[in-house]
């Protein structure tokens, strides 16, 4: 196992992506605040639909916390999340008739999918060296 100080920093990409996995766990907040206060099911079928989509949401923002905090684990998770809401998005779009809800969606999923493919974010998770700062040893050297 590599040491702290020879471990590559965590890019910003990386930490962007959490940002943004983050907000889509306070938007599952927001939702299940939204199935807790009304509809027409009974308490018991929406404390149940409440508690089943809490735990969807605490894992949404325990992967983002681990972004943000430099854990490559949940990286995976991330991009795999993010498969899922393009498909949910599809859903809302085409089977619910919803682009206000689609577009923000996929919007958001394509662009931590983005985040965490781009160079810096796999040299960071494969523990490589960014390549986007090259030479970054020789320019120290020159100022000495």
């Amino acid at each position: 196992m590599a040491s702290a100080e020879s471990a590559p920093a965590v890019p910003r990409t990386v930490r962007l992506a959490g940002v943004l996995v983050a907000v889509e766990g306070l938007a599952g907040i927001a939702f299940i605040v939204g199935v807790l206060a009304g509809g027409a099911q009974s308490i018991t079928n929406r404390l149940a639909e409440a508690g089943y989509f809490t735990l969807l949401s605490a894992g949404v923002i325990a992967v983002a916390i681990g972004l943000l905090r430099g854990a490559r684990w949940a990286r995976t998770p991330a991009v795999v999340l993010q498969i899922l809401l393009v498909g949910v998005a599809y859903y809302a779009l085409n089977g619910a008739s919803r682009p206000e809800i689609a577009f923000p969606v996929v919007a958001v999923a394509i662009a931590v999918i983005v985040l965490l493919f781009v160079r810096a974010s796999r040299d960071w998770v494969w523990g490589t060296p960014s390549r986007e700062t090259p030479n970054q040893d020789s320019h120290e050297d020159e100022q000495e």
